[in-house]
């Protein structure tokens, strides 16, 4: 028997979804960009929080011992401060009774602004040799010391040792640093202490070309004359001690606020000063202790207008001309690379203004400098963030995940006792006939085999098949058929949910059942699938999706999908009382209880997660019967697969959102909506969104941390599922073989479900429709129905 659902003339007005259809169809390509986009930034931030841990690009190299037959004698044995003015290396030291305290591997957070508080309380400067990628996560503490008046330098941004990098590794290092000192305090610096250096008498032939080549660009290298040790926390007297120069010899003197526990240090720091003041003592930065030189060095009456980053006086040891005193270099040539130069850029500081005084050495951050350097800082709070956040997630979702996992095999276990029970009954057996709804749209492949197989079936039923505008001549196939109790209604094509909203109109039963016309059911699949019909409180059943084209590797990661997701899942959210979905490939329904809800709705793409939760909401009950088994064509390739889980995705969250209201609702909706709707948000949204944290965190860490570790605790977590799929697999009876292809479902198959996620919520956040998806099938599930 043919039904046809009158037009309403031969041309029309797109519809509704058609309209909106275009709409999402010219919005896909951009999602997709944006949610590669969004990984590709979670990458970025965890690559550059990395970055600055030293966990990315680290090296850990500290050269000793080396030899030294390069280095001139007059640098091995001259002052602390090495300068290249006019390309000659020349050295600088400290005047009688003065100090110059430095500090490195800074800023630290916790002692740092106490080493600030305790020069600060002595009216003394000092100088800072700081970590790049330290100040760009602690910009606050930088710009706190520069207003204070110490001077800063660079130590560079991860704290290597240069003499084993490349000149491009080197060139980056200084560089990036003085981007975050622009962006944290506004300046850029030509002070430099290399990692690991102490006294001239250590440079080695293989440290020496970095100290000339940045020489050459600009910078003064600074060493030490007197090290505090303080790093080997030797207790507060020693550090005194040993931080205290022979005699009335100046020194420049080496602390640390930073790299450890420097509690001593804060506690030998205050004696310190007051020893040295008590001994007639003055205190200066570098660039004071350079102006005091070329002080010294002027004849009486001489203007003090050389800048302090020029050649110095005759006091200190030339290596290129041992017998002359340089003179004072041009100001623009102090400047290094990356770094404004005096006549065209301001110095910082009202002293430096005048090229002298103990900040002489900063330069004001102008133009592209500064707003790179404020885009680094912006760049490394983001990551700051990201990082503890995805951290904090991270654990969140592991703890969810196997809670999840506990909470499905214990329930499992009992849905499976409780139903396969001697004892268990719905009720009567129930007999009477059953219309069953097959909603068909260019379905020419496998129509056939779906109405083979319901005629087969050894439960009385009528079927009704809506052909939804096919074009292909699905209505033709069904119809020459000649199979008994079979119609074919059709209408234009309007998508599935008016389709199952038609055959419903005309079933002639009181109880209905869904499929799709891809769909095959075995022999008793109706019989089972109505039982639960016999507890008046039922109103609609979900059965048990099989995947038919299984053979391919797609179908196999399908395969073990649906049984892990149809008998735990399912089992646990049927104890519960909070059945999602009942699955459009096989569900069935009160006919009665559909048109109380209003019949399949239009107003998500998820019209099967739509009416079963309205199905709760209205007081109905809804189980899951496992016999009853359909056997459906899963998308054979990935595109079909990404377009499938796309739509699903989306449509879930629309129908999750859509009944929102039963948070708040009493009765049947209030306990689906603070029980059933939870559930269902944290374990098909949240969760599966940042599960695959896991997955980048331990990629990360196998790469970057340690990589023995990561991979035992990913093969525990690999463990585990495995064991929730070998026991999905024995309820299901079905064969272990398919549970070799889960590790690697694991690296590709769930990467591609996260893109999914992200794309879906993509596309929930800026709107927009999809029309009923139709997948490219191939017919083969109604030749292999049934064989495992």
């Amino acid at each position: 028997m043919t039904t046809t659902t009158p037009s309403r003339g031969r041309r029309r007005a797109p519809t509704r979804i058609e309209r909106a259809a275009g709409r999402a169809a010219a919005l896909q390509r951009p999602r997709v960009i944006l949610a590669l986009l969004l990984l590709l930034a979670l990458s970025c931030a965890l690559l550059l929080d990395g970055y600055l841990r030293a966990e990315v690009g680290g090296d850990e190299r500290v050269r000793t011992g080396a030899s030294a037959d390069k280095v001139p004698d007059k640098v091995l044995n001259g002052g602390p401060i090495l300068t290249f003015q006019g390309g000659r290396a020349t050295t600088v030291s400290a005047p009688a009774k003065t100090i110059a305290l430095t500090f490195d591997d800074g800023p630290d957070p916790t002692w740092t602004p106490q080493v600030l508080k305790v020069l600060a309380e002595n009216d003394v400067p000092g100088t800072f040799f700081l970590v790049g990628s330290m100040v760009s996560r602690y910009p606050g503490i930088v710009r706190t010391m520069v207003e204070q008046g110490n001077e800063v330098g660079v130590h560079t941004f991860t704290h290597v040792d240069l003499s084993y990098q490349s000149a491009g590794r080197i060139k980056r290092e200084m560089e990036q640093t003085q981007l975050a000192l622009a962006g944290a305090a506004g300046i850029t610096t030509t002070l430099f202490r290399a990692p690991y250096s102490s006294e001239t008498d250590a440079i080695d032939d293989y440290s020496w070309p970095v100290y000339r080549k940045l020489g050459e660009d600009g910078y003064t290298s600074v060493f030490v004359d007197t090290d505090s040790d303080d790093w080997k926390r030797p207790g507060v007297s020693k550090i005194v001690q040993w931080a205290t120069p022979k005699s009335t010899d100046g020194a420049v003197v080496l602390f640390h606020d930073a790299g450890g526990d420097r509690a001593q240090t804060i506690k030998a720091l205050p004696q310190y000063i007051k020893k040295m003041k008590a001994k007639g003592y003055t205190f200066t930065t570098i660039s004071g202790v350079m102006e005091k030189q070329r002080a010294a060095s002027r004849p009486n009456g001489a203007s003090a207008t050389a800048p302090s980053t020029a050649a110095p006086s005759a006091t200190s040891s030339s290596a290129a001309a041992p017998s002359a005193a340089p003179s004072a270099a041009p100001s623009s040539a102090a400047a290094p690379a990356g770094v404004a130069p005096r006549g065209r850029g301001t110095p910082a500081g009202p002293a430096a203004a005048a090229g002298s005084g103990p900040q002489a050495a900063h330069h004001k951050a102008t133009g592209t400098t500064l707003y790179e350097g404020k885009a680094l800082i912006w760049a490394v709070a983001v990551a700051e963030w990201t990082v503890p956040a995805l951290s904090a997630g991270l654990v969140v979702v592991g703890v969810a995940v196997m809670g999840r996992f506990a909470m499905m095999l214990v329930l499992a276990r009992r849905h499976h006792r409780q139903r396969n029970g001697r004892r268990f009954s719905w009720g009567p057996p129930v007999t009477r006939p059953v219309s069953v709804i097959v909603p068909a749209y260019n379905e020419k492949e496998c129509i056939a085999g779906t109405l083979t197989s319901l005629a087969r079936s050894t439960h009385p039923i009528e079927i009704v098949v809506v052909d939804d505008g096919s074009t292909d001549g699905t209505a033709d196939i069904a119809e020459s058929l000649g199979l008994p109790n079979v119609r074919v209604i059709r209408q234009e094509n309007a998508g599935k949910p008016a389709a199952l909203n038609n055959g419903v109109r005309h079933a002639r039963h009181d109880i209905v059942v869904m499929m799709d016309g891809d769909t095959v059911f075995e022999p008793d699949t109706v019989r089972h699938l109505v039982q639960p019909f016999a507890d008046p409180a039922v109103g609609a059943v979900a059965g048990n999706a099989k995947v038919g084209n299984r053979t391919t590797l797609i179908g196999a990661w399908q395969h073990i999908e649906y049984v892990m997701g149809f008998n735990l899942d399912r089992r646990m959210y049927d104890l519960l009382r909070c059945m999602p979905t009942i699955p459009g490939a096989i569900g069935a329904f009160r006919r009665e209880a559909v048109l109380q809800v209003g019949g399949m709705s239009e107003d998500t793409l998820a019209e099967d997660t739509d009416i079963t939760i309205a199905l709760h909401r209205a007081g109905r009950r809804v189980v899951y019967q496992e016999h009853a088994r359909a056997w459906t064509e899963a998308p054979g390739s990935l595109k079909q697969l990404w377009s499938q889980r796309y739509r699903w995705s989306y449509g879930t969250m629309q129908a999750l959102w859509k009944h929102r209201g039963a948070l708040t609702d009493r009765g049947p909706s209030g306990r689906f909506g603070r029980v059933g709707l939870p559930l269902v948000v944290l374990f098909q949204v949240v969760t599966p969104v940042f599960a695959p944290l896991i997955d980048v965190f331990t990629v990360y860490s196998m790469i970057f941390i340690d990589f023995r570790a990561a991979l035992l605790a990913w093969l525990a977590v690999l463990g585990v599922q495995l064991l929730c799929a070998a026991y999905a697999f024995r309820l299901d009876r079905e064969k272990y073989r398919y549970l070799l292809m889960m590790p690697l479902q694991q690296l590709a198959y769930r990467q591609m479900m996260y893109l999914v996620l992200i794309h879906s919520c993509i596309t929930a956040l800026t709107g927009g429709r999809l029309r009923w998806q139709k997948l490219k099938r191939t017919g083969e599930v109604g030749a292999s129905a049934g064989v495992r």
